[in-house]
């Protein structure tokens, strides 16, 4: 893949210059690789320190970009040097062909070496070839219109070296193409893949640049919108160059840097940051990546200490990890010569380059938080505050690591009084009963088994956490305590593995009221205790909604029905009437778990033999995440649409009124 990309970067670089907008990539069914352009077409006169043709320079000598004059290109990743060198060296065959001048030149190349092949019908990597033996040649093959340039490089693998299963991975490489489409605006790379005997192409073009890019990458809903902090910063080099007698020397050079990021804020905590020199991705980040830390850092810290006594910061500081929660950001960098760590440019080491993107992603971040627009002003507010709750939700976690975790008979004093714990510590078999009340609380603390069953009031309705901010959630009583009971945290630091039960049951009424709790409760479950749903270790009890005495004739005691719907209820009647059995009457119906005795309560609800539990499990995360963004969401518009929507297929009598 490495040797495909040092070709497509010197026609990316002919791009970036303002030569050629479109990118040819052919997989061809022989494995070979053909790279097309249309920039200029490499040099094909005579280069007159070697005596040889650019062509050949280009691909058998290294650190030949130097050789065609440093201003070239202001900025380039793959300059034609030392990568198609060696792409050359590790081909058992590789053809060039230049479009320049009005006329198509090639030159051919075996494991390095240039010739000429002999081929019969088809280029095939193993045909005779003779090397040139005293001058090389650059053939004159044919004629194109006099403005028509650009280069075509077509190589084949040796099998020598690579391995022979070794094949290029499509999904790599679509997503390189893309990438680079991204970051240069305009550019269309298409990537043909014939290796089946069918052409399957990709086509990949995007005018909107970085800004599209971060589109692209953020996942989740937007806090802010993208944000564009761009400049430049000039910085002094020493490096060594050829002076006329042919020696290296030192040379204090100036050069610039120009920085272009992209910048944004969404209401998820996962963090994606793709950073780039001269479109080269450098995937261990860099002096570059530094300073934009650096620069946020500086920024949220200075808006958060002007804001202390709204936020009620104390003496905490807000880290790295506070400012990254929910950001998605893509910093570039261009500069010529940049110091690399290695040829395969995963580390920018040019040190002036940290305090210049510093300097510019401060100042215009600086400004974008003292803006006078209201949006901006709406925006950055947003974005501040989630900083500073990720802030408060992390020391939060680190206060309470301890007491958040599995406790002994005599460490629960710290849990919340009114937690009924069990006895056992074994944290699989236990469970922790959710319960709607105090009324229910008191016939469940009978009804339970004291070994493994923990019970937990709530009082009411605990608060909708899909649109309240995590502070609101932290603050809230039966959000904390249902939190520190579980004992894993909360959010991205929830620890599954720190989790003190291994089953968490929401035992709510069987009534409306009762749904109600019940998704309020899913949705704290689901936003800041995910791993557990996804684990399938939250499950919703089934209490029943009537009790049916079926009176039996004679000494035979009398049966007693459960039932747990209206249309189960008149089922049951019907069949009765049907068998000619009479029962009791009023049939009882529960208005709340408090209603039922202890044996009523264990028999169809807590007892393991015979109660009944519905597994909360969600097959698909994206399709549940809008889900409840459009039941629990700030957004009412869409939510009655929703409703209006689904009113004439809803049954009238399954309303409890």
């Amino acid at each position: 893949m490495h040797c495909i990309w040092e070709i497509i970067d010197n026609s990316v670089d002919e791009a970036l210059a303002g030569h050629g907008k479109l990118i040819n990539i052919t997989l061809h069914k022989d494995s070979s690789i053909e790279v097309t352009d249309q920039a200029r077409g490499i040099p094909v006169d005579i280069e007159p320190k070697t005596g040889l043709s650019g062509v050949e320079v280009v691909f058998t000598k290294l650190h030949a970009g130097g050789k065609f004059g440093s201003g070239s290109y202001a900025a380039s990743g793959g300059l034609h040097g030392v990568g198609a060198s060696v792409v050359n060296a590790l081909s058992e065959r590789l053809e060039v062909e230049v479009d320049r001048d009005g006329k198509t030149w090639a030159m051919s190349f075996h494991r390095g070496e240039p010739g000429l092949f002999e081929d019969k019908k088809y280029m095939l990597p193993n045909s005779p070839f003779k090397p040139f033996k005293d001058k090389s040649l650059l053939r004159e093959v044919g004629k194109v219109a006099k403005g028509k340039t650009g280069s075509r490089i077509r190589f084949w693998a040796d099998p020598q070296i690579f391995i022979k299963d070794a094949v290029i991975s499509i999904d790599d490489l679509l997503s390189r193409a893309r990438q680079t489409a991204f970051l240069v605006p305009g550019l269309k790379l298409v990537v043909s893949d014939q290796r089946s005997g069918k052409t399957d192409n990709h086509e990949f073009l995007f005018n909107g640049g970085i800004t599209e890019f971060a589109d692209f990458l953020a996942k989740d809903a937007p806090l802010s919108n993208i944000w564009r902090l761009s400049g430049s910063g000039a910085y002094s080099e020493t490096v060594p160059v050829l002076n006329a007698a042919g020696n290296m020397e030192s040379k204090e050079v100036q050069r610039t840097c120009e920085v272009d990021v992209v910048v944004r804020w969404g209401t998820d905590y996962d963090t994606e940051v793709k950073s780039f020199v001269n479109i080269i991705a450098t995937p261990k980040g860099g002096t570059h990546l530094q300073g934009f830390e650096q620069a946020l850092l500086k920024v949220f810290r200075a808006q958060a200490d002007a804001n202390s006594r709204k936020f009620k910061m104390g003496n905490e500081k807000i880290e790295k990890e506070d400012v990254a929660a929910g950001l998605t950001a893509v910093v570039t960098v261009r500069l010529p010569e940049p110091q690399f760590e290695g040829q395969t440019k995963e580390i920018l080491g040019t040190p002036a380059i940290k305090n210049i993107v510093a300097s510019v992603v401060t100042k215009a971040l600086t400004d974008r938080f003292n803006s006078s627009k209201r949006e901006d002003k709406a925006q950055t507010a947003l974005v501040l505050e989630k900083v500073v709750n990720e802030m408060k939700s992390r020391i939060s976690a680190r206060t309470h690591k301890e007491t958040q975790r599995r406790k002994t008979a005599l460490e629960s004093s710290s849990l919340p009084t009114k937690l009924v714990d069990c006895r056992t510590q074994d944290t699989i078999d236990s469970e922790l009963i959710i319960v709607e009340g105090e009324s229910a609380l008191g016939t469940a603390k009978l009804a339970r088994n004291s070994e493994f069953q923990a019970l937990l009031p709530i009082r009411g309705k605990i608060l909708n956490v899909q649109k309240a901010a995590i502070t609101d959630m932290l603050n809230n009583t039966e959000c904390a305590s249902i939190i520190q009971v579980i004992g894993a945290g909360s959010g991205r630091s929830f620890d599954i593995n720190s989790a003190r039960y291994g089953k968490v049951i929401l035992m709510s009424d069987a009534d409306v009221d009762g749904a109600h709790i019940r998704t309020l409760l899913l949705t704290l479950f689901y936003k800041y205790m995910r791993p557990l749903v996804e684990d399938g270790r939250v499950f919703a009890a089934v209490p029943p909604l009537h009790r049916v005495i079926v009176i039996n004739p004679g000494s035979k005691a009398n049966e007693v029905i459960y039932t747990y719907s209206q249309a189960e209820l008149e089922a049951l009647l019907s069949k009765l009437a049907k068998a000619g059995k009479k029962y009791q009457e009023p049939i009882q119906r529960y208005k709340g778990l408090g209603e039922m005795d202890a044996d009523q309560l264990a028999e169809t609800t807590m007892d393991r033999k015979s109660r009944s539990l519905r597994r909360v499990t969600v097959d698909d995360l994206q399709k549940a995440e809008d889900m409840f963004e459009l039941l629990m969401g700030n957004e009412v518009a869409p939510r009655r649409d929703f409703i209006v929507d689904k009113a004439d297929s809803f049954e009238r009598e399954r309303i409890d009124a």
